[in-house]
């Protein structure tokens, strides 16, 4: 199962009645949400001149930086693998090759010296981040913590952030939502102008029954992101469930309205339905 804002952190059933089930083209967000988080760890890493151009190659041009990275992971040797492997793995999961780039990082991670900790961190989260959309959160966690070490030993809050993020992903699928908690307050620490963080920070405050923090937290994801339906879907719920039907109704129709026959708008549709059901 892949892991997914609206899956994971359920923005969830409108409150009357029977939740609604998730609508599997969502999972089309995710992959645009993971692409995202990818370019979120490359951006901060001081690549060698071959390896910014082969990840820059990625975003335009991905079947060319993942034959282009194959060859040269075959060439290459000692540290020189672990470049190459990174750009394999973010050249696979532009094509959605999902299971390969979860090996691919792996393979980058045990190829980078022990002593370059945020190069690890990097390729660490990568991995941990790949075997999320495997739906391995376990797995993934394990991965996670590590990279959060090797973050913080080398100093870098940006990576510590995006780390944090995917770590109270894979808490939320395990159930241990306290721990996620505290997850994503290191990570509105660490990215505080980040709009996903604070998506999840009130997807989980208005799951754990804390509506008005829930409150404050949307907002602030709103005003950093405006546009974002997954912001404006979540608003809504929150709002239904603090018994601001108006309010609830204004959000789910402006994602309608913003897109209209998208995914986004259709899980809207539903929970105006769901809402105004006697």
């Amino acid at each position: 199962m892949i892991p997914l804002v609206v899956l994971l952190l359920q923005v969830g059933p409108a409150p009357t009645v029977e939740p609604i089930s998730p609508i599997p083209e969502e999972l089309q967000e995710q992959r645009r949400r993971t692409r995202a988080r990818e370019n979120a760890y490359v951006e901060v890493l001081a690549e060698t001149s071959w390896l910014a151009q082969c990840l820059a190659r990625t975003r335009t041009d991905p079947g060319g930086a993942a034959s282009e990275a194959e060859a040269w992971l075959a060439a290459a040797s000692g540290s020189e693998r672990g470049d190459a492997a990174q750009c394999l793995g973010v050249a696979q999961t532009q094509l959605g090759r999902q299971s390969e780039s979860a090996e691919t990082f792996m393979l980058a991670l045990e190829a980078t010296p022990r002593d370059d900790r945020r190069a690890r961190a990097i390729r660490g989260g990568l991995a941990g981040g790949a075997l999320l959309a495997k739906g391995d959160p376990a797995g993934a966690l394990a991965l996670l913590d590590t990279a959060r070490t090797d973050a913080q030993a080398a100093g870098q809050d940006t990576i510590l952030g995006q780390i944090a993020i995917d770590r109270a992903i894979a808490l939320v699928a395990l159930d241990r939502l306290d721990e996620a908690g505290e997850a994503l307050g290191t990570a509105r620490t660490a990215l505080p102008d980040n709009p996903q963080t604070w998506l999840l920070s009130g997807t989980l405050s208005r799951r754990l029954g804390n509506l008005a923090e829930a409150q404050v937290q949307i907002e602030r994801a709103e005003i950093l992101a405006p546009l974002d339906p997954a912001i404006d879907l979540e608003a809504g719920v929150i709002a239904a469930m603090a018994g601001r039907d108006a309010d609830a109704r204004k959000s789910w129709r402006s994602v309608i309205d913003a897109a209209p026959g998208t995914d986004a708008a259709a899980t809207a549709q539903a929970y105006l339905d769901q809402l105004d059901m006697p």
